[in-house]
This record gives C-alpha cells, sequence and structure tokens, in this order.
C-alpha cells in the first residue's frame, strides 16, 4: 500500500512539473544575424566606411606609387645610373616599410572601432532582447545555440524591434 501512495505522490510531483514546464517559454536569438542585418549594426558599418575611407584611399594611392617604382625599377633600372638605381631602390624600400605600418595601423584601429561599434549595438540588441522577454512573457532567451527551431528564434523580431527603436530615436531627435 505504501508503495502505491508513493507512485501516484511521484506521478503527481511529475504531471504537475509537466504542467508547469509547460507554461516555459524560451527563446533564442541569433547574435551574429543581429550584428550583420539589423538598422544600427547596417548604420554603423556605413559610418566606419566613411571614417575610415580617407586613410583605406591613402595606402591605395601609396600602394599605387609602390607599384610604379617597382616597375620602373624592373624594366628601367639598367638605364639608370648606379646612385639613381640606390636612390629608387631606397625609395622604395622605405615606401614599403611605410606602407606596412600604414596597413598595420588601419587594421589595428579599424578592429578597435569595429568593436566599439559592434558593442553599442549588442547593447541595443539586449536591450531589444529584454523589451522583447517582458512584453512577449519570456521565461528565457539564449543567443546562442548549438540547434535551434524556427519555432522559437526570435531573431527577426529583435531586428525589427531595433529598427523601431531606431526609427523612434530618429523622431525624437536622439
Amino acid at each position: 500500500m505504501k508503495i502505491i501512495i508513493k507512485a501516484c505522490l511521484l506521478a503527481g510531483l511529475f504531471c504537475a512539473a509537466v504542467a508547469q514546464a509547460a507554461d516555459f517559454r524560451v527563446g533564442v536569438v541569433d547574435t551574429e544575424r543581429v550584428l550583420r542585418e539589423s538598422v544600427p549594426a547596417v548604420k554603423a558599418e556605413k559610418k566606419i566606411e566613411k571614417e575610415f575611407s580617407g586613410r583605406d584611399l591613402e595606402i591605395k594611392k601609396m600602394m599605387k606609387q609602390a607599384k610604379e617604382l617597382q616597375t620602373l625599377l624592373e624594366k628601367d633600372g639598367g638605364a639608370l645610373s648606379e646612385a639613381d638605381h640606390r636612390n629608387k631602390d631606397r625609395e622604395l624600400t622605405s615606401l614599403n616599410v611605410n606602407l606596412q605600418r600604414m596597413q598595420r595601423e588601419f587594421r589595428e584601429d579599424l578592429n578597435l572601432r569595429k568593436n566599439e561599434e559592434l558593442a553599442i549595438v549588442l547593447e541595443q540588441a539586449n536591450k531589444a532582447i529584454q523589451s522583447i522577454a517582458e512584453e512577449e512573457k519570456f521565461d528565457l532567451i539564449l543567443q546562442e545555440a548549438v540547434y535551434r527551431n524556427p519555432r522559437i528564434d526570435i531573431t527577426e523580431r529583435v531586428i525589427k524591434h531595433l529598427a523601431v527603436d531606431k526609427a523612434a530615436a530618429g523622431k525624437d531627435g536622439k
């Protein structure tokens, strides 16, 4: 008799746990997609491109100079005097050293700015996720998942929420 009562109690607890779990709402967000497709992410990318376009053009101009100087040395190197050849060779070496330094600094600065802008977008996305979670009564929202069922993927809602937030901020003059 005691075994039957214990079994009934366990079954009751199991049924209660299943019923409670049925009310448990889970959502998943593809953060990479949000950082690629959302309005703030796209605007940040354009802002960075504009910010770094001058330096990029300067590097491309310097690369063209180096290539032209290299071509000159290869084609007309024999026609130059030894002193002129040596001077052009030094000029090319100096140009290449400066070019490598500029490219390294450019990459470092670009990565730093991208990280700064993505941190801002991620903060906005986290606020949007929290807002959606509170409005739609989610119990848990995950940002990284090996597998996500499209039924619980709320990435599109987050992207739309960010677009609405950006539009509202634009109207408010923020």
